[in-house]
C-alpha cells in the first residue's frame, strides 16, 4: 500500500519576513520551484521588499541556503501585481505576522487567483487554524491546514501539522510525505490549540526557569549551566536561547498564551518578567541588537545581574554538589538526590522539572493525540536529547508521580491543579510495547501506518524503543557486516566518532570480499552519526614517535588499498554519508560506487589542517576526476580541488559538497537522514538491476605536470607575502599541488593509479617526520582545535 503522493512542483510562501524567506530558502534545497511574495514596496521595483529579503538570505548565520547560489532561483513577487503567479502553484504557506485580522485579509484577497488543487496552509505559531479557515471560501476549507516550522527552518527537525475540522485526510497525508521526504521533517500533528504543542510546553518550560530562576535568587549565567548540555539540552541553555529567539519575540510568544488560555490553571504565570521588559524598552532584545540577557564587552561574554543593575562578566558553573548529582548515570538515583538535596541549585532544578511534567501531564489530552507526540516535538523543535515523558519515565513514573502530588499538596508547585487520575493508575509510564499513551483516547496507540515511514529503518527512537538490527554475517574490531533479510549487505563501523583503524581497513576488505560472494551490493552506513571522522591520528602518531617507520608506510598503503578495494569491488559499493565525513571518511566515499548523502553533510579532506596532505587515494581520485573532465587540460578541473584541499574546506552541506568536487554531480542528496539507508540500498540494487561491473583501471591518466604545480607555487607565494599562511602551510598546499599535478614530469604525459598513489604516500610519509606536523596533530588530539605553527 502506498498513499497518493501530493505532487507539489511549485510552491508560493506569502510573507517574506525571516520566516517565509527561510521557509522559501529551504523549498528550493529541496529543488521545489519557489514565489516569495510580499507587499508592493513603497520605492524602486514593486517586488523590492522580496527581493531585499532573497539577498538578505546569504547573509544569516546558520545559513538557511544549503548552497548559496540557489538564491537566484527563488522568484520575488507582490501582492499587487504578481497574484496570477498563484495560478500553476501546488502549495501555498502564508508566514505574514501574527495578526489573525491580516490573515483573513490576505486571505480574500488570493482565493480569486489559488488553483482548485493547491493546499493552503498557514505557518501560524499559535493562532486557531479552523478561525483562519473560516476567510477561506467554502470549496476551499477541505485543502487548509497549519503547517508550523521550526525556526530555523532548514536545520529544526519539527512540523506541526494542525489540521481544521473540515481538512481532507487525503491531504493531509500527502504533505505528510512531502514534509518527511522532500524537506527532511519530523512532522507531528498537533490539536488546534494556542501555541500548539512545542510551543506550549517550550515556553512554559522557559517561563517556570525563569520563575525558580528570581525564586532561587540564581545568577542567568549559573541557570544556563545548569539548564543545557548537563541535562540534555542545547548549549544555548535558556537564557541564551531566549537572546537567541528575541526578548520581543519571547514576551509576544507569552502574551499570546496569556490572551488565548485564559482558563490555564497556570494562567498567573504567563507573563513577561519585570527585567524582561526592562530590557526590552531599552532596546536590548537579544542577539539581533548585540545585547539582551548576555552580550560581548571586548573579547568577554558579560551578564546581566539584576542585584547590580548592571553587567558582570559570566562565570556559568554548576556547585560541585549538583555537578555530582548530574553526573548520575541512573535517572531514578539522580532525581531523588536532586529532589533530597538542600543544594539551591538541585532544589531549582527538581522545581523546574516538577512543574514540567506537571504541567504537561495536566494538558496531555487537551493539546496531542499521544505522549510521543510531545515527546517528539520537544526533542525535534528545541533539541532535547528526551523528551519530558521519557524524562519522567526513565526516573521512575510512579515515584516521581508521588513527589508531584506531595508537593502539590504542600503548595510547592506553581498550580494546585492536580495531577490527572490516568498519571496515577498504576502505569509505569507512557511509552511501551503496544504504544504511546493517549490521554484523550485512554489507550496506548502504536506509531503511525503512514506508507512513508516504510522508507525509515531506523526510525528516531522513543524511550524504550529498540528496531531489528539485522543479521550479523561477519564481524572484526572495527567494522560489523550485516543485512536485513534482503540482497543487500551493510558495512558499519564499531570505533568510536567511527574513526578508521587497522582494524576498520582489514575488515573493510574481508567483508567486500564476504559482500562480492553473498550479495548484490553492499552500504557504507553508520547506525548514528557521524559518517566518519577519518583516520585514527592517536595511532598514527604512537608508530611515528616509536621510530616504526615501516610500520607506519604499510599502514598508509593499506589505507589506500582500502580504497581501491572500494572503487573495484565487482559488487556496487554505495556511501550512506551524514554528518561529518572528514579525510578517510570522504576518500572512502569518493572510491564508492556511488554515495547517497543526507543534506546536512559536512564533507571535506582536512588532513592540511593537522599538517598532512590526503593520502587515502584522495588526491589520485581528484586527479582522476580532473582528467576525465578535461583530457586536454586537466588544470582547469584541478584548480578548484586544490583550494578545497589546500585550505581543508569542509561543506556546509551534500549540495556545497557537490560544488567542491568532493561529490560527484551525479550523487543523490536524501532530505531526511532517516531515509538514508532506504534510498542507499535502493540505488545498490539498481546498480546491480543495471548489470553493474566497476570501472576499468585507469591507466593512462593525463597528467597537468609540473607547468600546473609551477602555477600553483606561484599563487602560494602570494599567499605567503601577505601572511595569509605560514612556511609549514606552503610545504603542505606544493606537496598536495605536487601530487595532483603527477609530480615532476611533463604536461599531458600518461601516468595510473599506482603512480599517483606513490606520490600521495611518499609526501605524506615525509610530512609525517616534521616536527611541526608532529607538533600539529598532537595540539588537535589535546584541544580539538588546529594549530598554525
Amino acid at each position: 500500500m502506498t498513499a497518493t503522493p501530493l505532487r507539489i512542483r511549485k510552491a508560493a510562501v506569502l510573507g517574506a519576513g525571516v520566516m517565509g524567506a527561510q521557509i522559501a530558502a529551504h523549498l528550493t534545497n529541496a529543488n521545489v520551484e519557489t514565489v516569495l511574495f510580499d507587499l508592493p514596496a513603497k520605492e524602486g521595483p514593486k517586488s523590492g521588499i522580496a527581493m531585499k529579503a532573497i539577498a538578505n538570505l546569504a547573509k544569516l548565520s546558520p545559513a538557511p541556503l544549503a548552497e548559496k547560489n540557489l538564491a537566484a532561483a527563488i522568484v520575488p513577487a507582490n501582492y499587487e501585481e504578481d497574484l496570477a503567479l498563484l495560478a500553476d502553484v501546488d502549495l501555498v504557506i502564508e508566514a505574514i505576522a501574527e495578526r489573525m485580522d491580516w490573515k483573513l485579509d490576505l486571505y480574500t484577497k488570493i482565493a480569486p487567483h489559488v488553483s482548485k488543487t493547491a493546499v493552503l496552509a498557514s505557518n501560524t505559531s499559535g493562532l486557531s487554524i479552523n478561525g483562519l479557515a473560516e476567510a477561506l471560501p467554502e470549496e476551499m476549507r477541505h485543502r487548509f491546514t497549519g503547517v508550523h516550522f521550526f525556526n530555523p527552518p532548514r536545520y529544526m527537525h519539527l512540523v506541526e501539522l494542525i489540521p481544521t475540522k473540515l481538512t481532507d485526510r487525503a491531504v493531509l497525508e500527502g504533505l505528510e510525505a512531502f514534509l518527511t521526504t522532500t524537506l527532511g521533517k519530523g512532522v507531528v500533528y498537533a490539536k488546534d490549540t494556542p501555541n500548539f504543542i512545542g510551543n506550549r510546553i517550550g515556553v512554559f518550560s522557559m517561563l517556570s526557569t525563569m520563575h525558580h530562576t528570581e525564586k532561587f535568587g540564581l545568577g542567568f549565567d549559573t541557570v544556563d549551566a545548569l539548564t543545557g548540555p548537563a541535562i540534555g539540552r542545547p548549549k544555548s541553555a535558556t537564557f541564551r536561547t531566549a537572546d537567541v529567539v528575541g526578548l520581543d519575540t519571547l514576551a509576544h510568544v507569552v502574551k499570546t498564551m496569556a490572551d488565548t488560555l485564559p482558563n490555564d490553571p497556570w494562567h498567573a504565570y504567563f507573563q513577561a518578567p519585570a527585567w524582561l521588559k526592562g530590557l526590552i524598552d531599552k532596546g536590548a532584545l537579544g542577539q539581533k541588537a548585540g545585547a539582551g540577557v548576555y552580550r560581548k564587552a571586548g573579547k568577554d561574554i558579560v551578564v546581566l545581574d539584576l542585584q547590580k543593575q548592571d553587567y558582570r562578566v559570566s562565570e556559568q558553573k554548576a556547585s560541585d554538589e549538583v555537578s555530582a548529582i548530574l553526573a548520575i548515570k541512573d535517572p531514578a538515583e539522580k532525581f531523588a538526590k536532586l529532589r533530597a538535596s538542600a543544594d539551591p541549585q538541585a532544589q531549582f532544578l527538581w522545581a523546574v522539572f516538577r512543574d514540567l511534567f506537571h504541567y504537561t501531564a495536566y494538558h496531555l489530552a487537551d493539546i496531542a493525540d499521544t505522549a510521543r507526540d510531545v515527546d517528539f516535538a520537544i526533542r525535534w523543535g528545541y533539541g532535547w536529547k528526551l523528551g519530558p515523558f521519557e524524562l519522567w519515565q526513565a526516573a521512575g513514573w510512579q515515584q516521581v508521580a508521588g513527589w508531584i502530588a506531595e508537593d502539590i499538596a504542600a503548595g510547592k508547585t506553581m498550580s494546585s491543579a492536580p495531577l490527572p487520575a490516568w498519571v496515577t493508575d498504576g502505569r509505569n509510564g507512557v511509552h511501551g510495547k503496544a504504544g504511546s499513551f493517549s490521554a484523550a483516547d485512554g489507550v496506548e496507540k502504536p506509531r503511525s501506518s503512514h506508507p512513508v515511514y516504510q522508507r525509515q529503518a531506523f526510525p528516531d527512537p522513543i524511550l524504550g524503543e529498540t528496531f531489528d538490527k539485522g543479521s550479523t554475517v561477519w564481524e572484526n574490531d572495527g567494522v560489523r557486516l550485516w543485512h536485513a533479510g534482503d540482497d543487500i549487505g551493510v558495512i558499519s563501523f564499531k570505533t568510536k566518532m567511527h574513526t578508521v583503524n587497522d582494524q576498520v581497513l582489514d575488515g573493510i576488505q574481508h567483508a567486500i570480499g564476504l559482500a562480492e560472494q553473498q550479495f548484490r551490493g553492499v552500504v557504507l552506513w553508520q547506525p548514528s552519526e557521524p559518517f566518519s571522522a577519518g583516520a585514527d591520528l592517536k595511532g598514527a602518531l604512537g608508530l611515528l614517535k616509536e621510530g616504526k617507520l615501516a610500520q607506519f608506510e604499510a599502514m598508509v598503503a593499506n589505507f589506500q588499498a582500502t580504497s581501491m578495494r572500494i572503487k573495484y569491488s565487482l559488487v556496487p559499493v554505495v556511501a550512506a554519508v551524514r554528518g561529518l565525513a572528514l579525510g578517510g571518511g570522504c576518500e572512502f566515499q569518493m572510491h564508492s560506487a556511488r554515495t547517497v548523502a543526507a543534506l546536512e553533510s559536512y564533507i571535506g579532506l582536512v588532513e592540511a589542517g593537522v599538517g598532512l596532505l590526503p593520502a587515502g587515494g584522495g588526491l589520485k581520485e581528484l586527479a582522476v576526476r580532473a582528467a576525465q573532465a578535461n583530457p586536454e587540460d586537466p588544470f582547469e578541473s584541478l584548480k578548484k580541488v586544490f583550494e578545497t584541499v589546500a585550505m581543508a574546506k569542509v561543506s556546509t552541506s551534500a549540495l556545497e559538497a557537490k560544488s567542491l568536487g568532493l561529490l560527484r554531480h551525479d550523487d543523490i542528496v536524501v532530505f531526511n537522514s532517516y531515509e538514508l539507508l532506504h534510498v542507499a540500498k535502493a540505488q545498490a540494487r539498481a546498480m546491480a538491476e543495471s548489470g553493474y561491473r566497476p570501472p576499468l583501471p585507469a591507466r593512462a591518466i593525463p597528467a597537468a605536470g609540473d607547468t600546473a604545480t609551477a602555477t600553483f607555487k606561484a599563487s602560494l607565494a602570494n599567499m605567503a607575502e601577505g601572511y595569509f599562511a605560514s612556511a609549514h602551510d606552503i610545504e603542505i598546499a606544493s606537496r598536495i599541488a605536487d601530487t595532483l599535478s603527477g609530480g615532476k614530469i611533463e604536461r599531458g604525459s600518461l601516468v595510473d593509479e599506482a603512480w599517483l598513489l606513490a606520490l600521495e604516500r611518499r609526501h605524506f610519509v615525509e610530512l609525517a617526520q616534521t616536527e611541526k606536523t608532529q607538533a600539529r596533530i598532537a595540539h588537535t588530539m589535546t584541544t580539538g582545535k588546529p594549530l598554525r605553527n
